[in-house]
């Protein structure tokens, strides 16, 4: 078989497909209506059944400055989210970013300023501080993963995809999120499209479960995981548009890929290349260089560590505050 090359690959890919992917680029910002939704959650469970008790204490009329700030290097996200959780406590309070979602931010680095009456911005504090802090985790962790594997020579077209693996309730959030650092979002939910997994295939093989799912749902798309090298040849001749090669080594990727780019050259066409599982971002790069089109992996989400950030807060805002340390300088 003639070996192909990855930085060429052979064949178009699924239309759908590609579509789902390109509605993509350049988007960080996650529905409107699902960060006032969270939001509304968030808040409901930290004011239910009595509200703030302690802001009561604080005097109505005491208004304050103050600023967003990162205490360590990231990239942010959640921005909307911190906006309107101050928003649903008070239109008095004024946000003004200074920094966008997808934006590198460092250490001591200012994101956004605070104006407004002084208890419901305590009181929205902590819900706007856990949106911001969590969702610019996925967003760093996902530019780390996507840094790692453009070490690979040539594995600029390589994105790096997320999984199912969220939050519950803050999917659209994180994914968000995932692509502010970069990355790229798999399918929305198990409405979205057909993933044919080896629990799927029970008592059928893969030519039948494609084509019973091209008749139950003409027009999706239909997506095949694939554990060896015959898996891979099977769902080529059943026409899947999607080949996820779960936990397999750099070297049987390669010649897997070698084979779904031969069968671009004799149809014209070819399913997208996946490879997930076992995947670290200490080893992505190896995975890069295989000529696969994506790397999913759920760390970008399922491990993300927050990003520490914080609510500095004056009766006068004071610019020579130490934003790292919380200090003044």
């Amino acid at each position: 078989m003639k070996e192909a090359d990855p930085q060429n690959p052979t064949g178009k890919m699924p239309g759908p497909l590609m579509a789902h992917l390109a509605d993509q680029a350049g988007s960080v910002e996650p529905p409107a209506d699902a960060v006032a939704d969270a939001v509304v959650l968030a808040l409901h469970e930290d004011l239910t059944p009595d509200g703030d008790l302690s802001a009561a204490l604080v005097p109505a009329d005491a208004v304050a400055d103050g600023v967003l700030a990162s205490r360590a290097d990231g990239v942010l996200a959640g921005s909307a989210c911190a906006t309107e959780a101050f928003a649903q406590v008070s239109d008095d309070i004024e946000v003004v970013w200074l920094r966008a979602d997808g934006d590198r931010v460092g250490a001591g680095e200012t994101v956004a300023t605070v104006r407004g009456p002084l208890a419901p911005i305590l009181t929205a504090e902590r819900t706007a501080l856990n949106f911001l802090c969590r969702l610019s985790g996925v967003a760093t962790t996902t530019a780390r993963w996507v840094e790692a594997a453009g070490v690979a020579a040539g594995a600029d077209s390589v994105r790096i995809w997320d999984t199912r693996k969220t939050t519950p309730g803050l999917r659209a959030l994180e994914r968000a999120a995932v692509r502010a650092g970069g990355g790229w979002n798999h399918r929305t939910n198990l409405s979205h499209w057909i993933m044919l997994k080896d629990n799927h295939l029970t008592g059928t093989d893969i030519a039948s479960a494609v084509a019973s799912s091209r008749s139950l749902w003409p027009g999706r798309t239909v997506h095949v995981e694939c554990e060896t090298l015959d898996q891979v040849r099977e769902s080529l001749e059943a026409g899947a548009d999607a080949l996820l090669l779960d936990n397999m080594t750099p070297t049987s990727i390669i010649t897997c890929v070698a084979e779904v780019h031969a069968h671009g050259e004799r149809h014209g066409s070819r399913p997208l290349v996946e490879a997930s599982g076992g995947i670290t971002v200490d080893r992505v790069a190896d995975y890069a260089a295989t000529g696969v089109d994506c790397i999913s992996t759920s760390a970008l989400t399922n491990g993300a560590p927050s990003l520490d950030l914080g609510l500095d807060l004056g009766p006068e805002l004071d610019l020579n505050r130490d934003h790292q340390t919380g200090e003044r300088a």
